[in-house]
């Protein structure tokens, strides 16, 4: 996950490729409540879940809203996103994060 701004969380990420076009990270939330801290996406990612379960989201303006996770079912956002990501379940929740670090002409 590629951050502007940061604050530190307890969920662990593990960079699996990394080169010129992409990141590929595995996020590992091990308990109720571990966080990857407040951060702002700077480039447009995926995200496929590799268990169910459910993750929380504090976003800047005070909000929060309750995300159901499916293992193996991507979801894609853009650049920007700024959130803090909570596991909601009660046990482990892990995900791969793909990062396009640069888009192709075409």
């Amino acid at each position: 996950m590629s951050v502007l701004a940061s604050s530190d969380g307890t969920a662990s990420g593990t960079v699996l490729v990394e080169n010129e076009r992409t990141r590929v990270t595995e996020w590992r939330f091990p308990a109720k409540g571990d966080n990857t801290g407040w951060h702002v996406h700077e480039h447009d990612y995926l995200v496929v879940p590799l268990l169910d379960g459910e993750l929380l989201l504090h976003e800047p303006d005070g909000t929060t809203r309750v995300v159901e996770l499916r293992c193996g079912a991507p979801y894609f956002r853009e650049k920007g996103v700024h959130h803090d990501v909570v596991n909601a379940s009660n046990f482990e929740i892990a995900f791969i994060e793909v990062e396009f670090l640069e888009r192709v002409a075409g």
